[in-house]
């Protein structure tokens, strides 16, 4: 299944949330899903409260393929513990999203292009792939020569946005570390999603 690249919008409209965590709410005028019953929807089966899960499960990570959410629900499954747990937590340490709760990009998607472009570092040494799995101790920073991108500096200066307690961002701002192993109840998820439904999907679909 491929990546969606429709209108966000929709998406944010759909759950009724600003999903994506715009500076410009989406819901500001439209509130409603798109159509002329979106106000109005009939109960959904088990099978489509499924899909909703999964897609905004999907959308908070910026918009991940099938595969990759795939791929991370297998990586659980090959742990101890908790397999939702597992399985969250393979989201929350990706690079991009490491990137975006350190306040370096304003959205996932500015911290998906971020890392994208070479802008970050992992421990000193650039790194360019989305889905690198940041450890606790990793040091994740703005490249010295990135730092005075005004994307940056936007993001940092919208201090609404609190890092996570499992993080730490030094005082220069440009740099920050993954002190612990996030919880679920820790993660500043926007809007609710039932993580082990999502992972009883996958489970069948996989």
């Amino acid at each position: 299944m491929s990546r969606y690249t429709g209108p966000k919008n929709r998406i944010a409209r759909r759950f009724a949330a600003n999903i994506f965590g715009k500076a410009r709410n989406p819901l500001l005028h439209k509130q409603n899903p798109a159509g002329m019953h979106g106000a109005k929807r009939k109960k959904k089966s088990d099978y489509g409260m499924q899909l909703d899960e999964r897609q905004k499960l999907k959308a908070v990570y910026g918009m991940l393929s099938q595969k990759q959410l795939v791929n991370a629900y297998k990586k659980a499954l090959t742990r101890p513990g908790n397999t939702s747990h597992n399985f969250i937590e393979q989201l929350e340490c990706r690079l991009d999203n490491v990137v975006y709760r350190l306040r370096f990009g304003a959205t996932i998607f500015a911290a998906q292009q971020l890392v994208a472009h070479g802008h970050i570092m992992v421990d000193g040494k650039k790194v360019d792939r989305r889905s690198f799995l940041v450890r606790p101790g990793m040091v994740v920073s703005v490249k010295p020569a990135s730092r005075q991108m005004k994307a940056i500096q936007a993001a940092q200066e919208n201090l609404h946005r609190e890092v996570p307690g499992y993080m730490v961002i030094e005082d220069d701002k440009f740099s920050g570390r993954l002190e612990s192993i996030p919880q679920l109840d820790q993660i500043p998820l926007p809007i609710p999603i039932n993580i082990p439904l999502v992972c009883e999907f996958l489970a069948h679909t996989n």
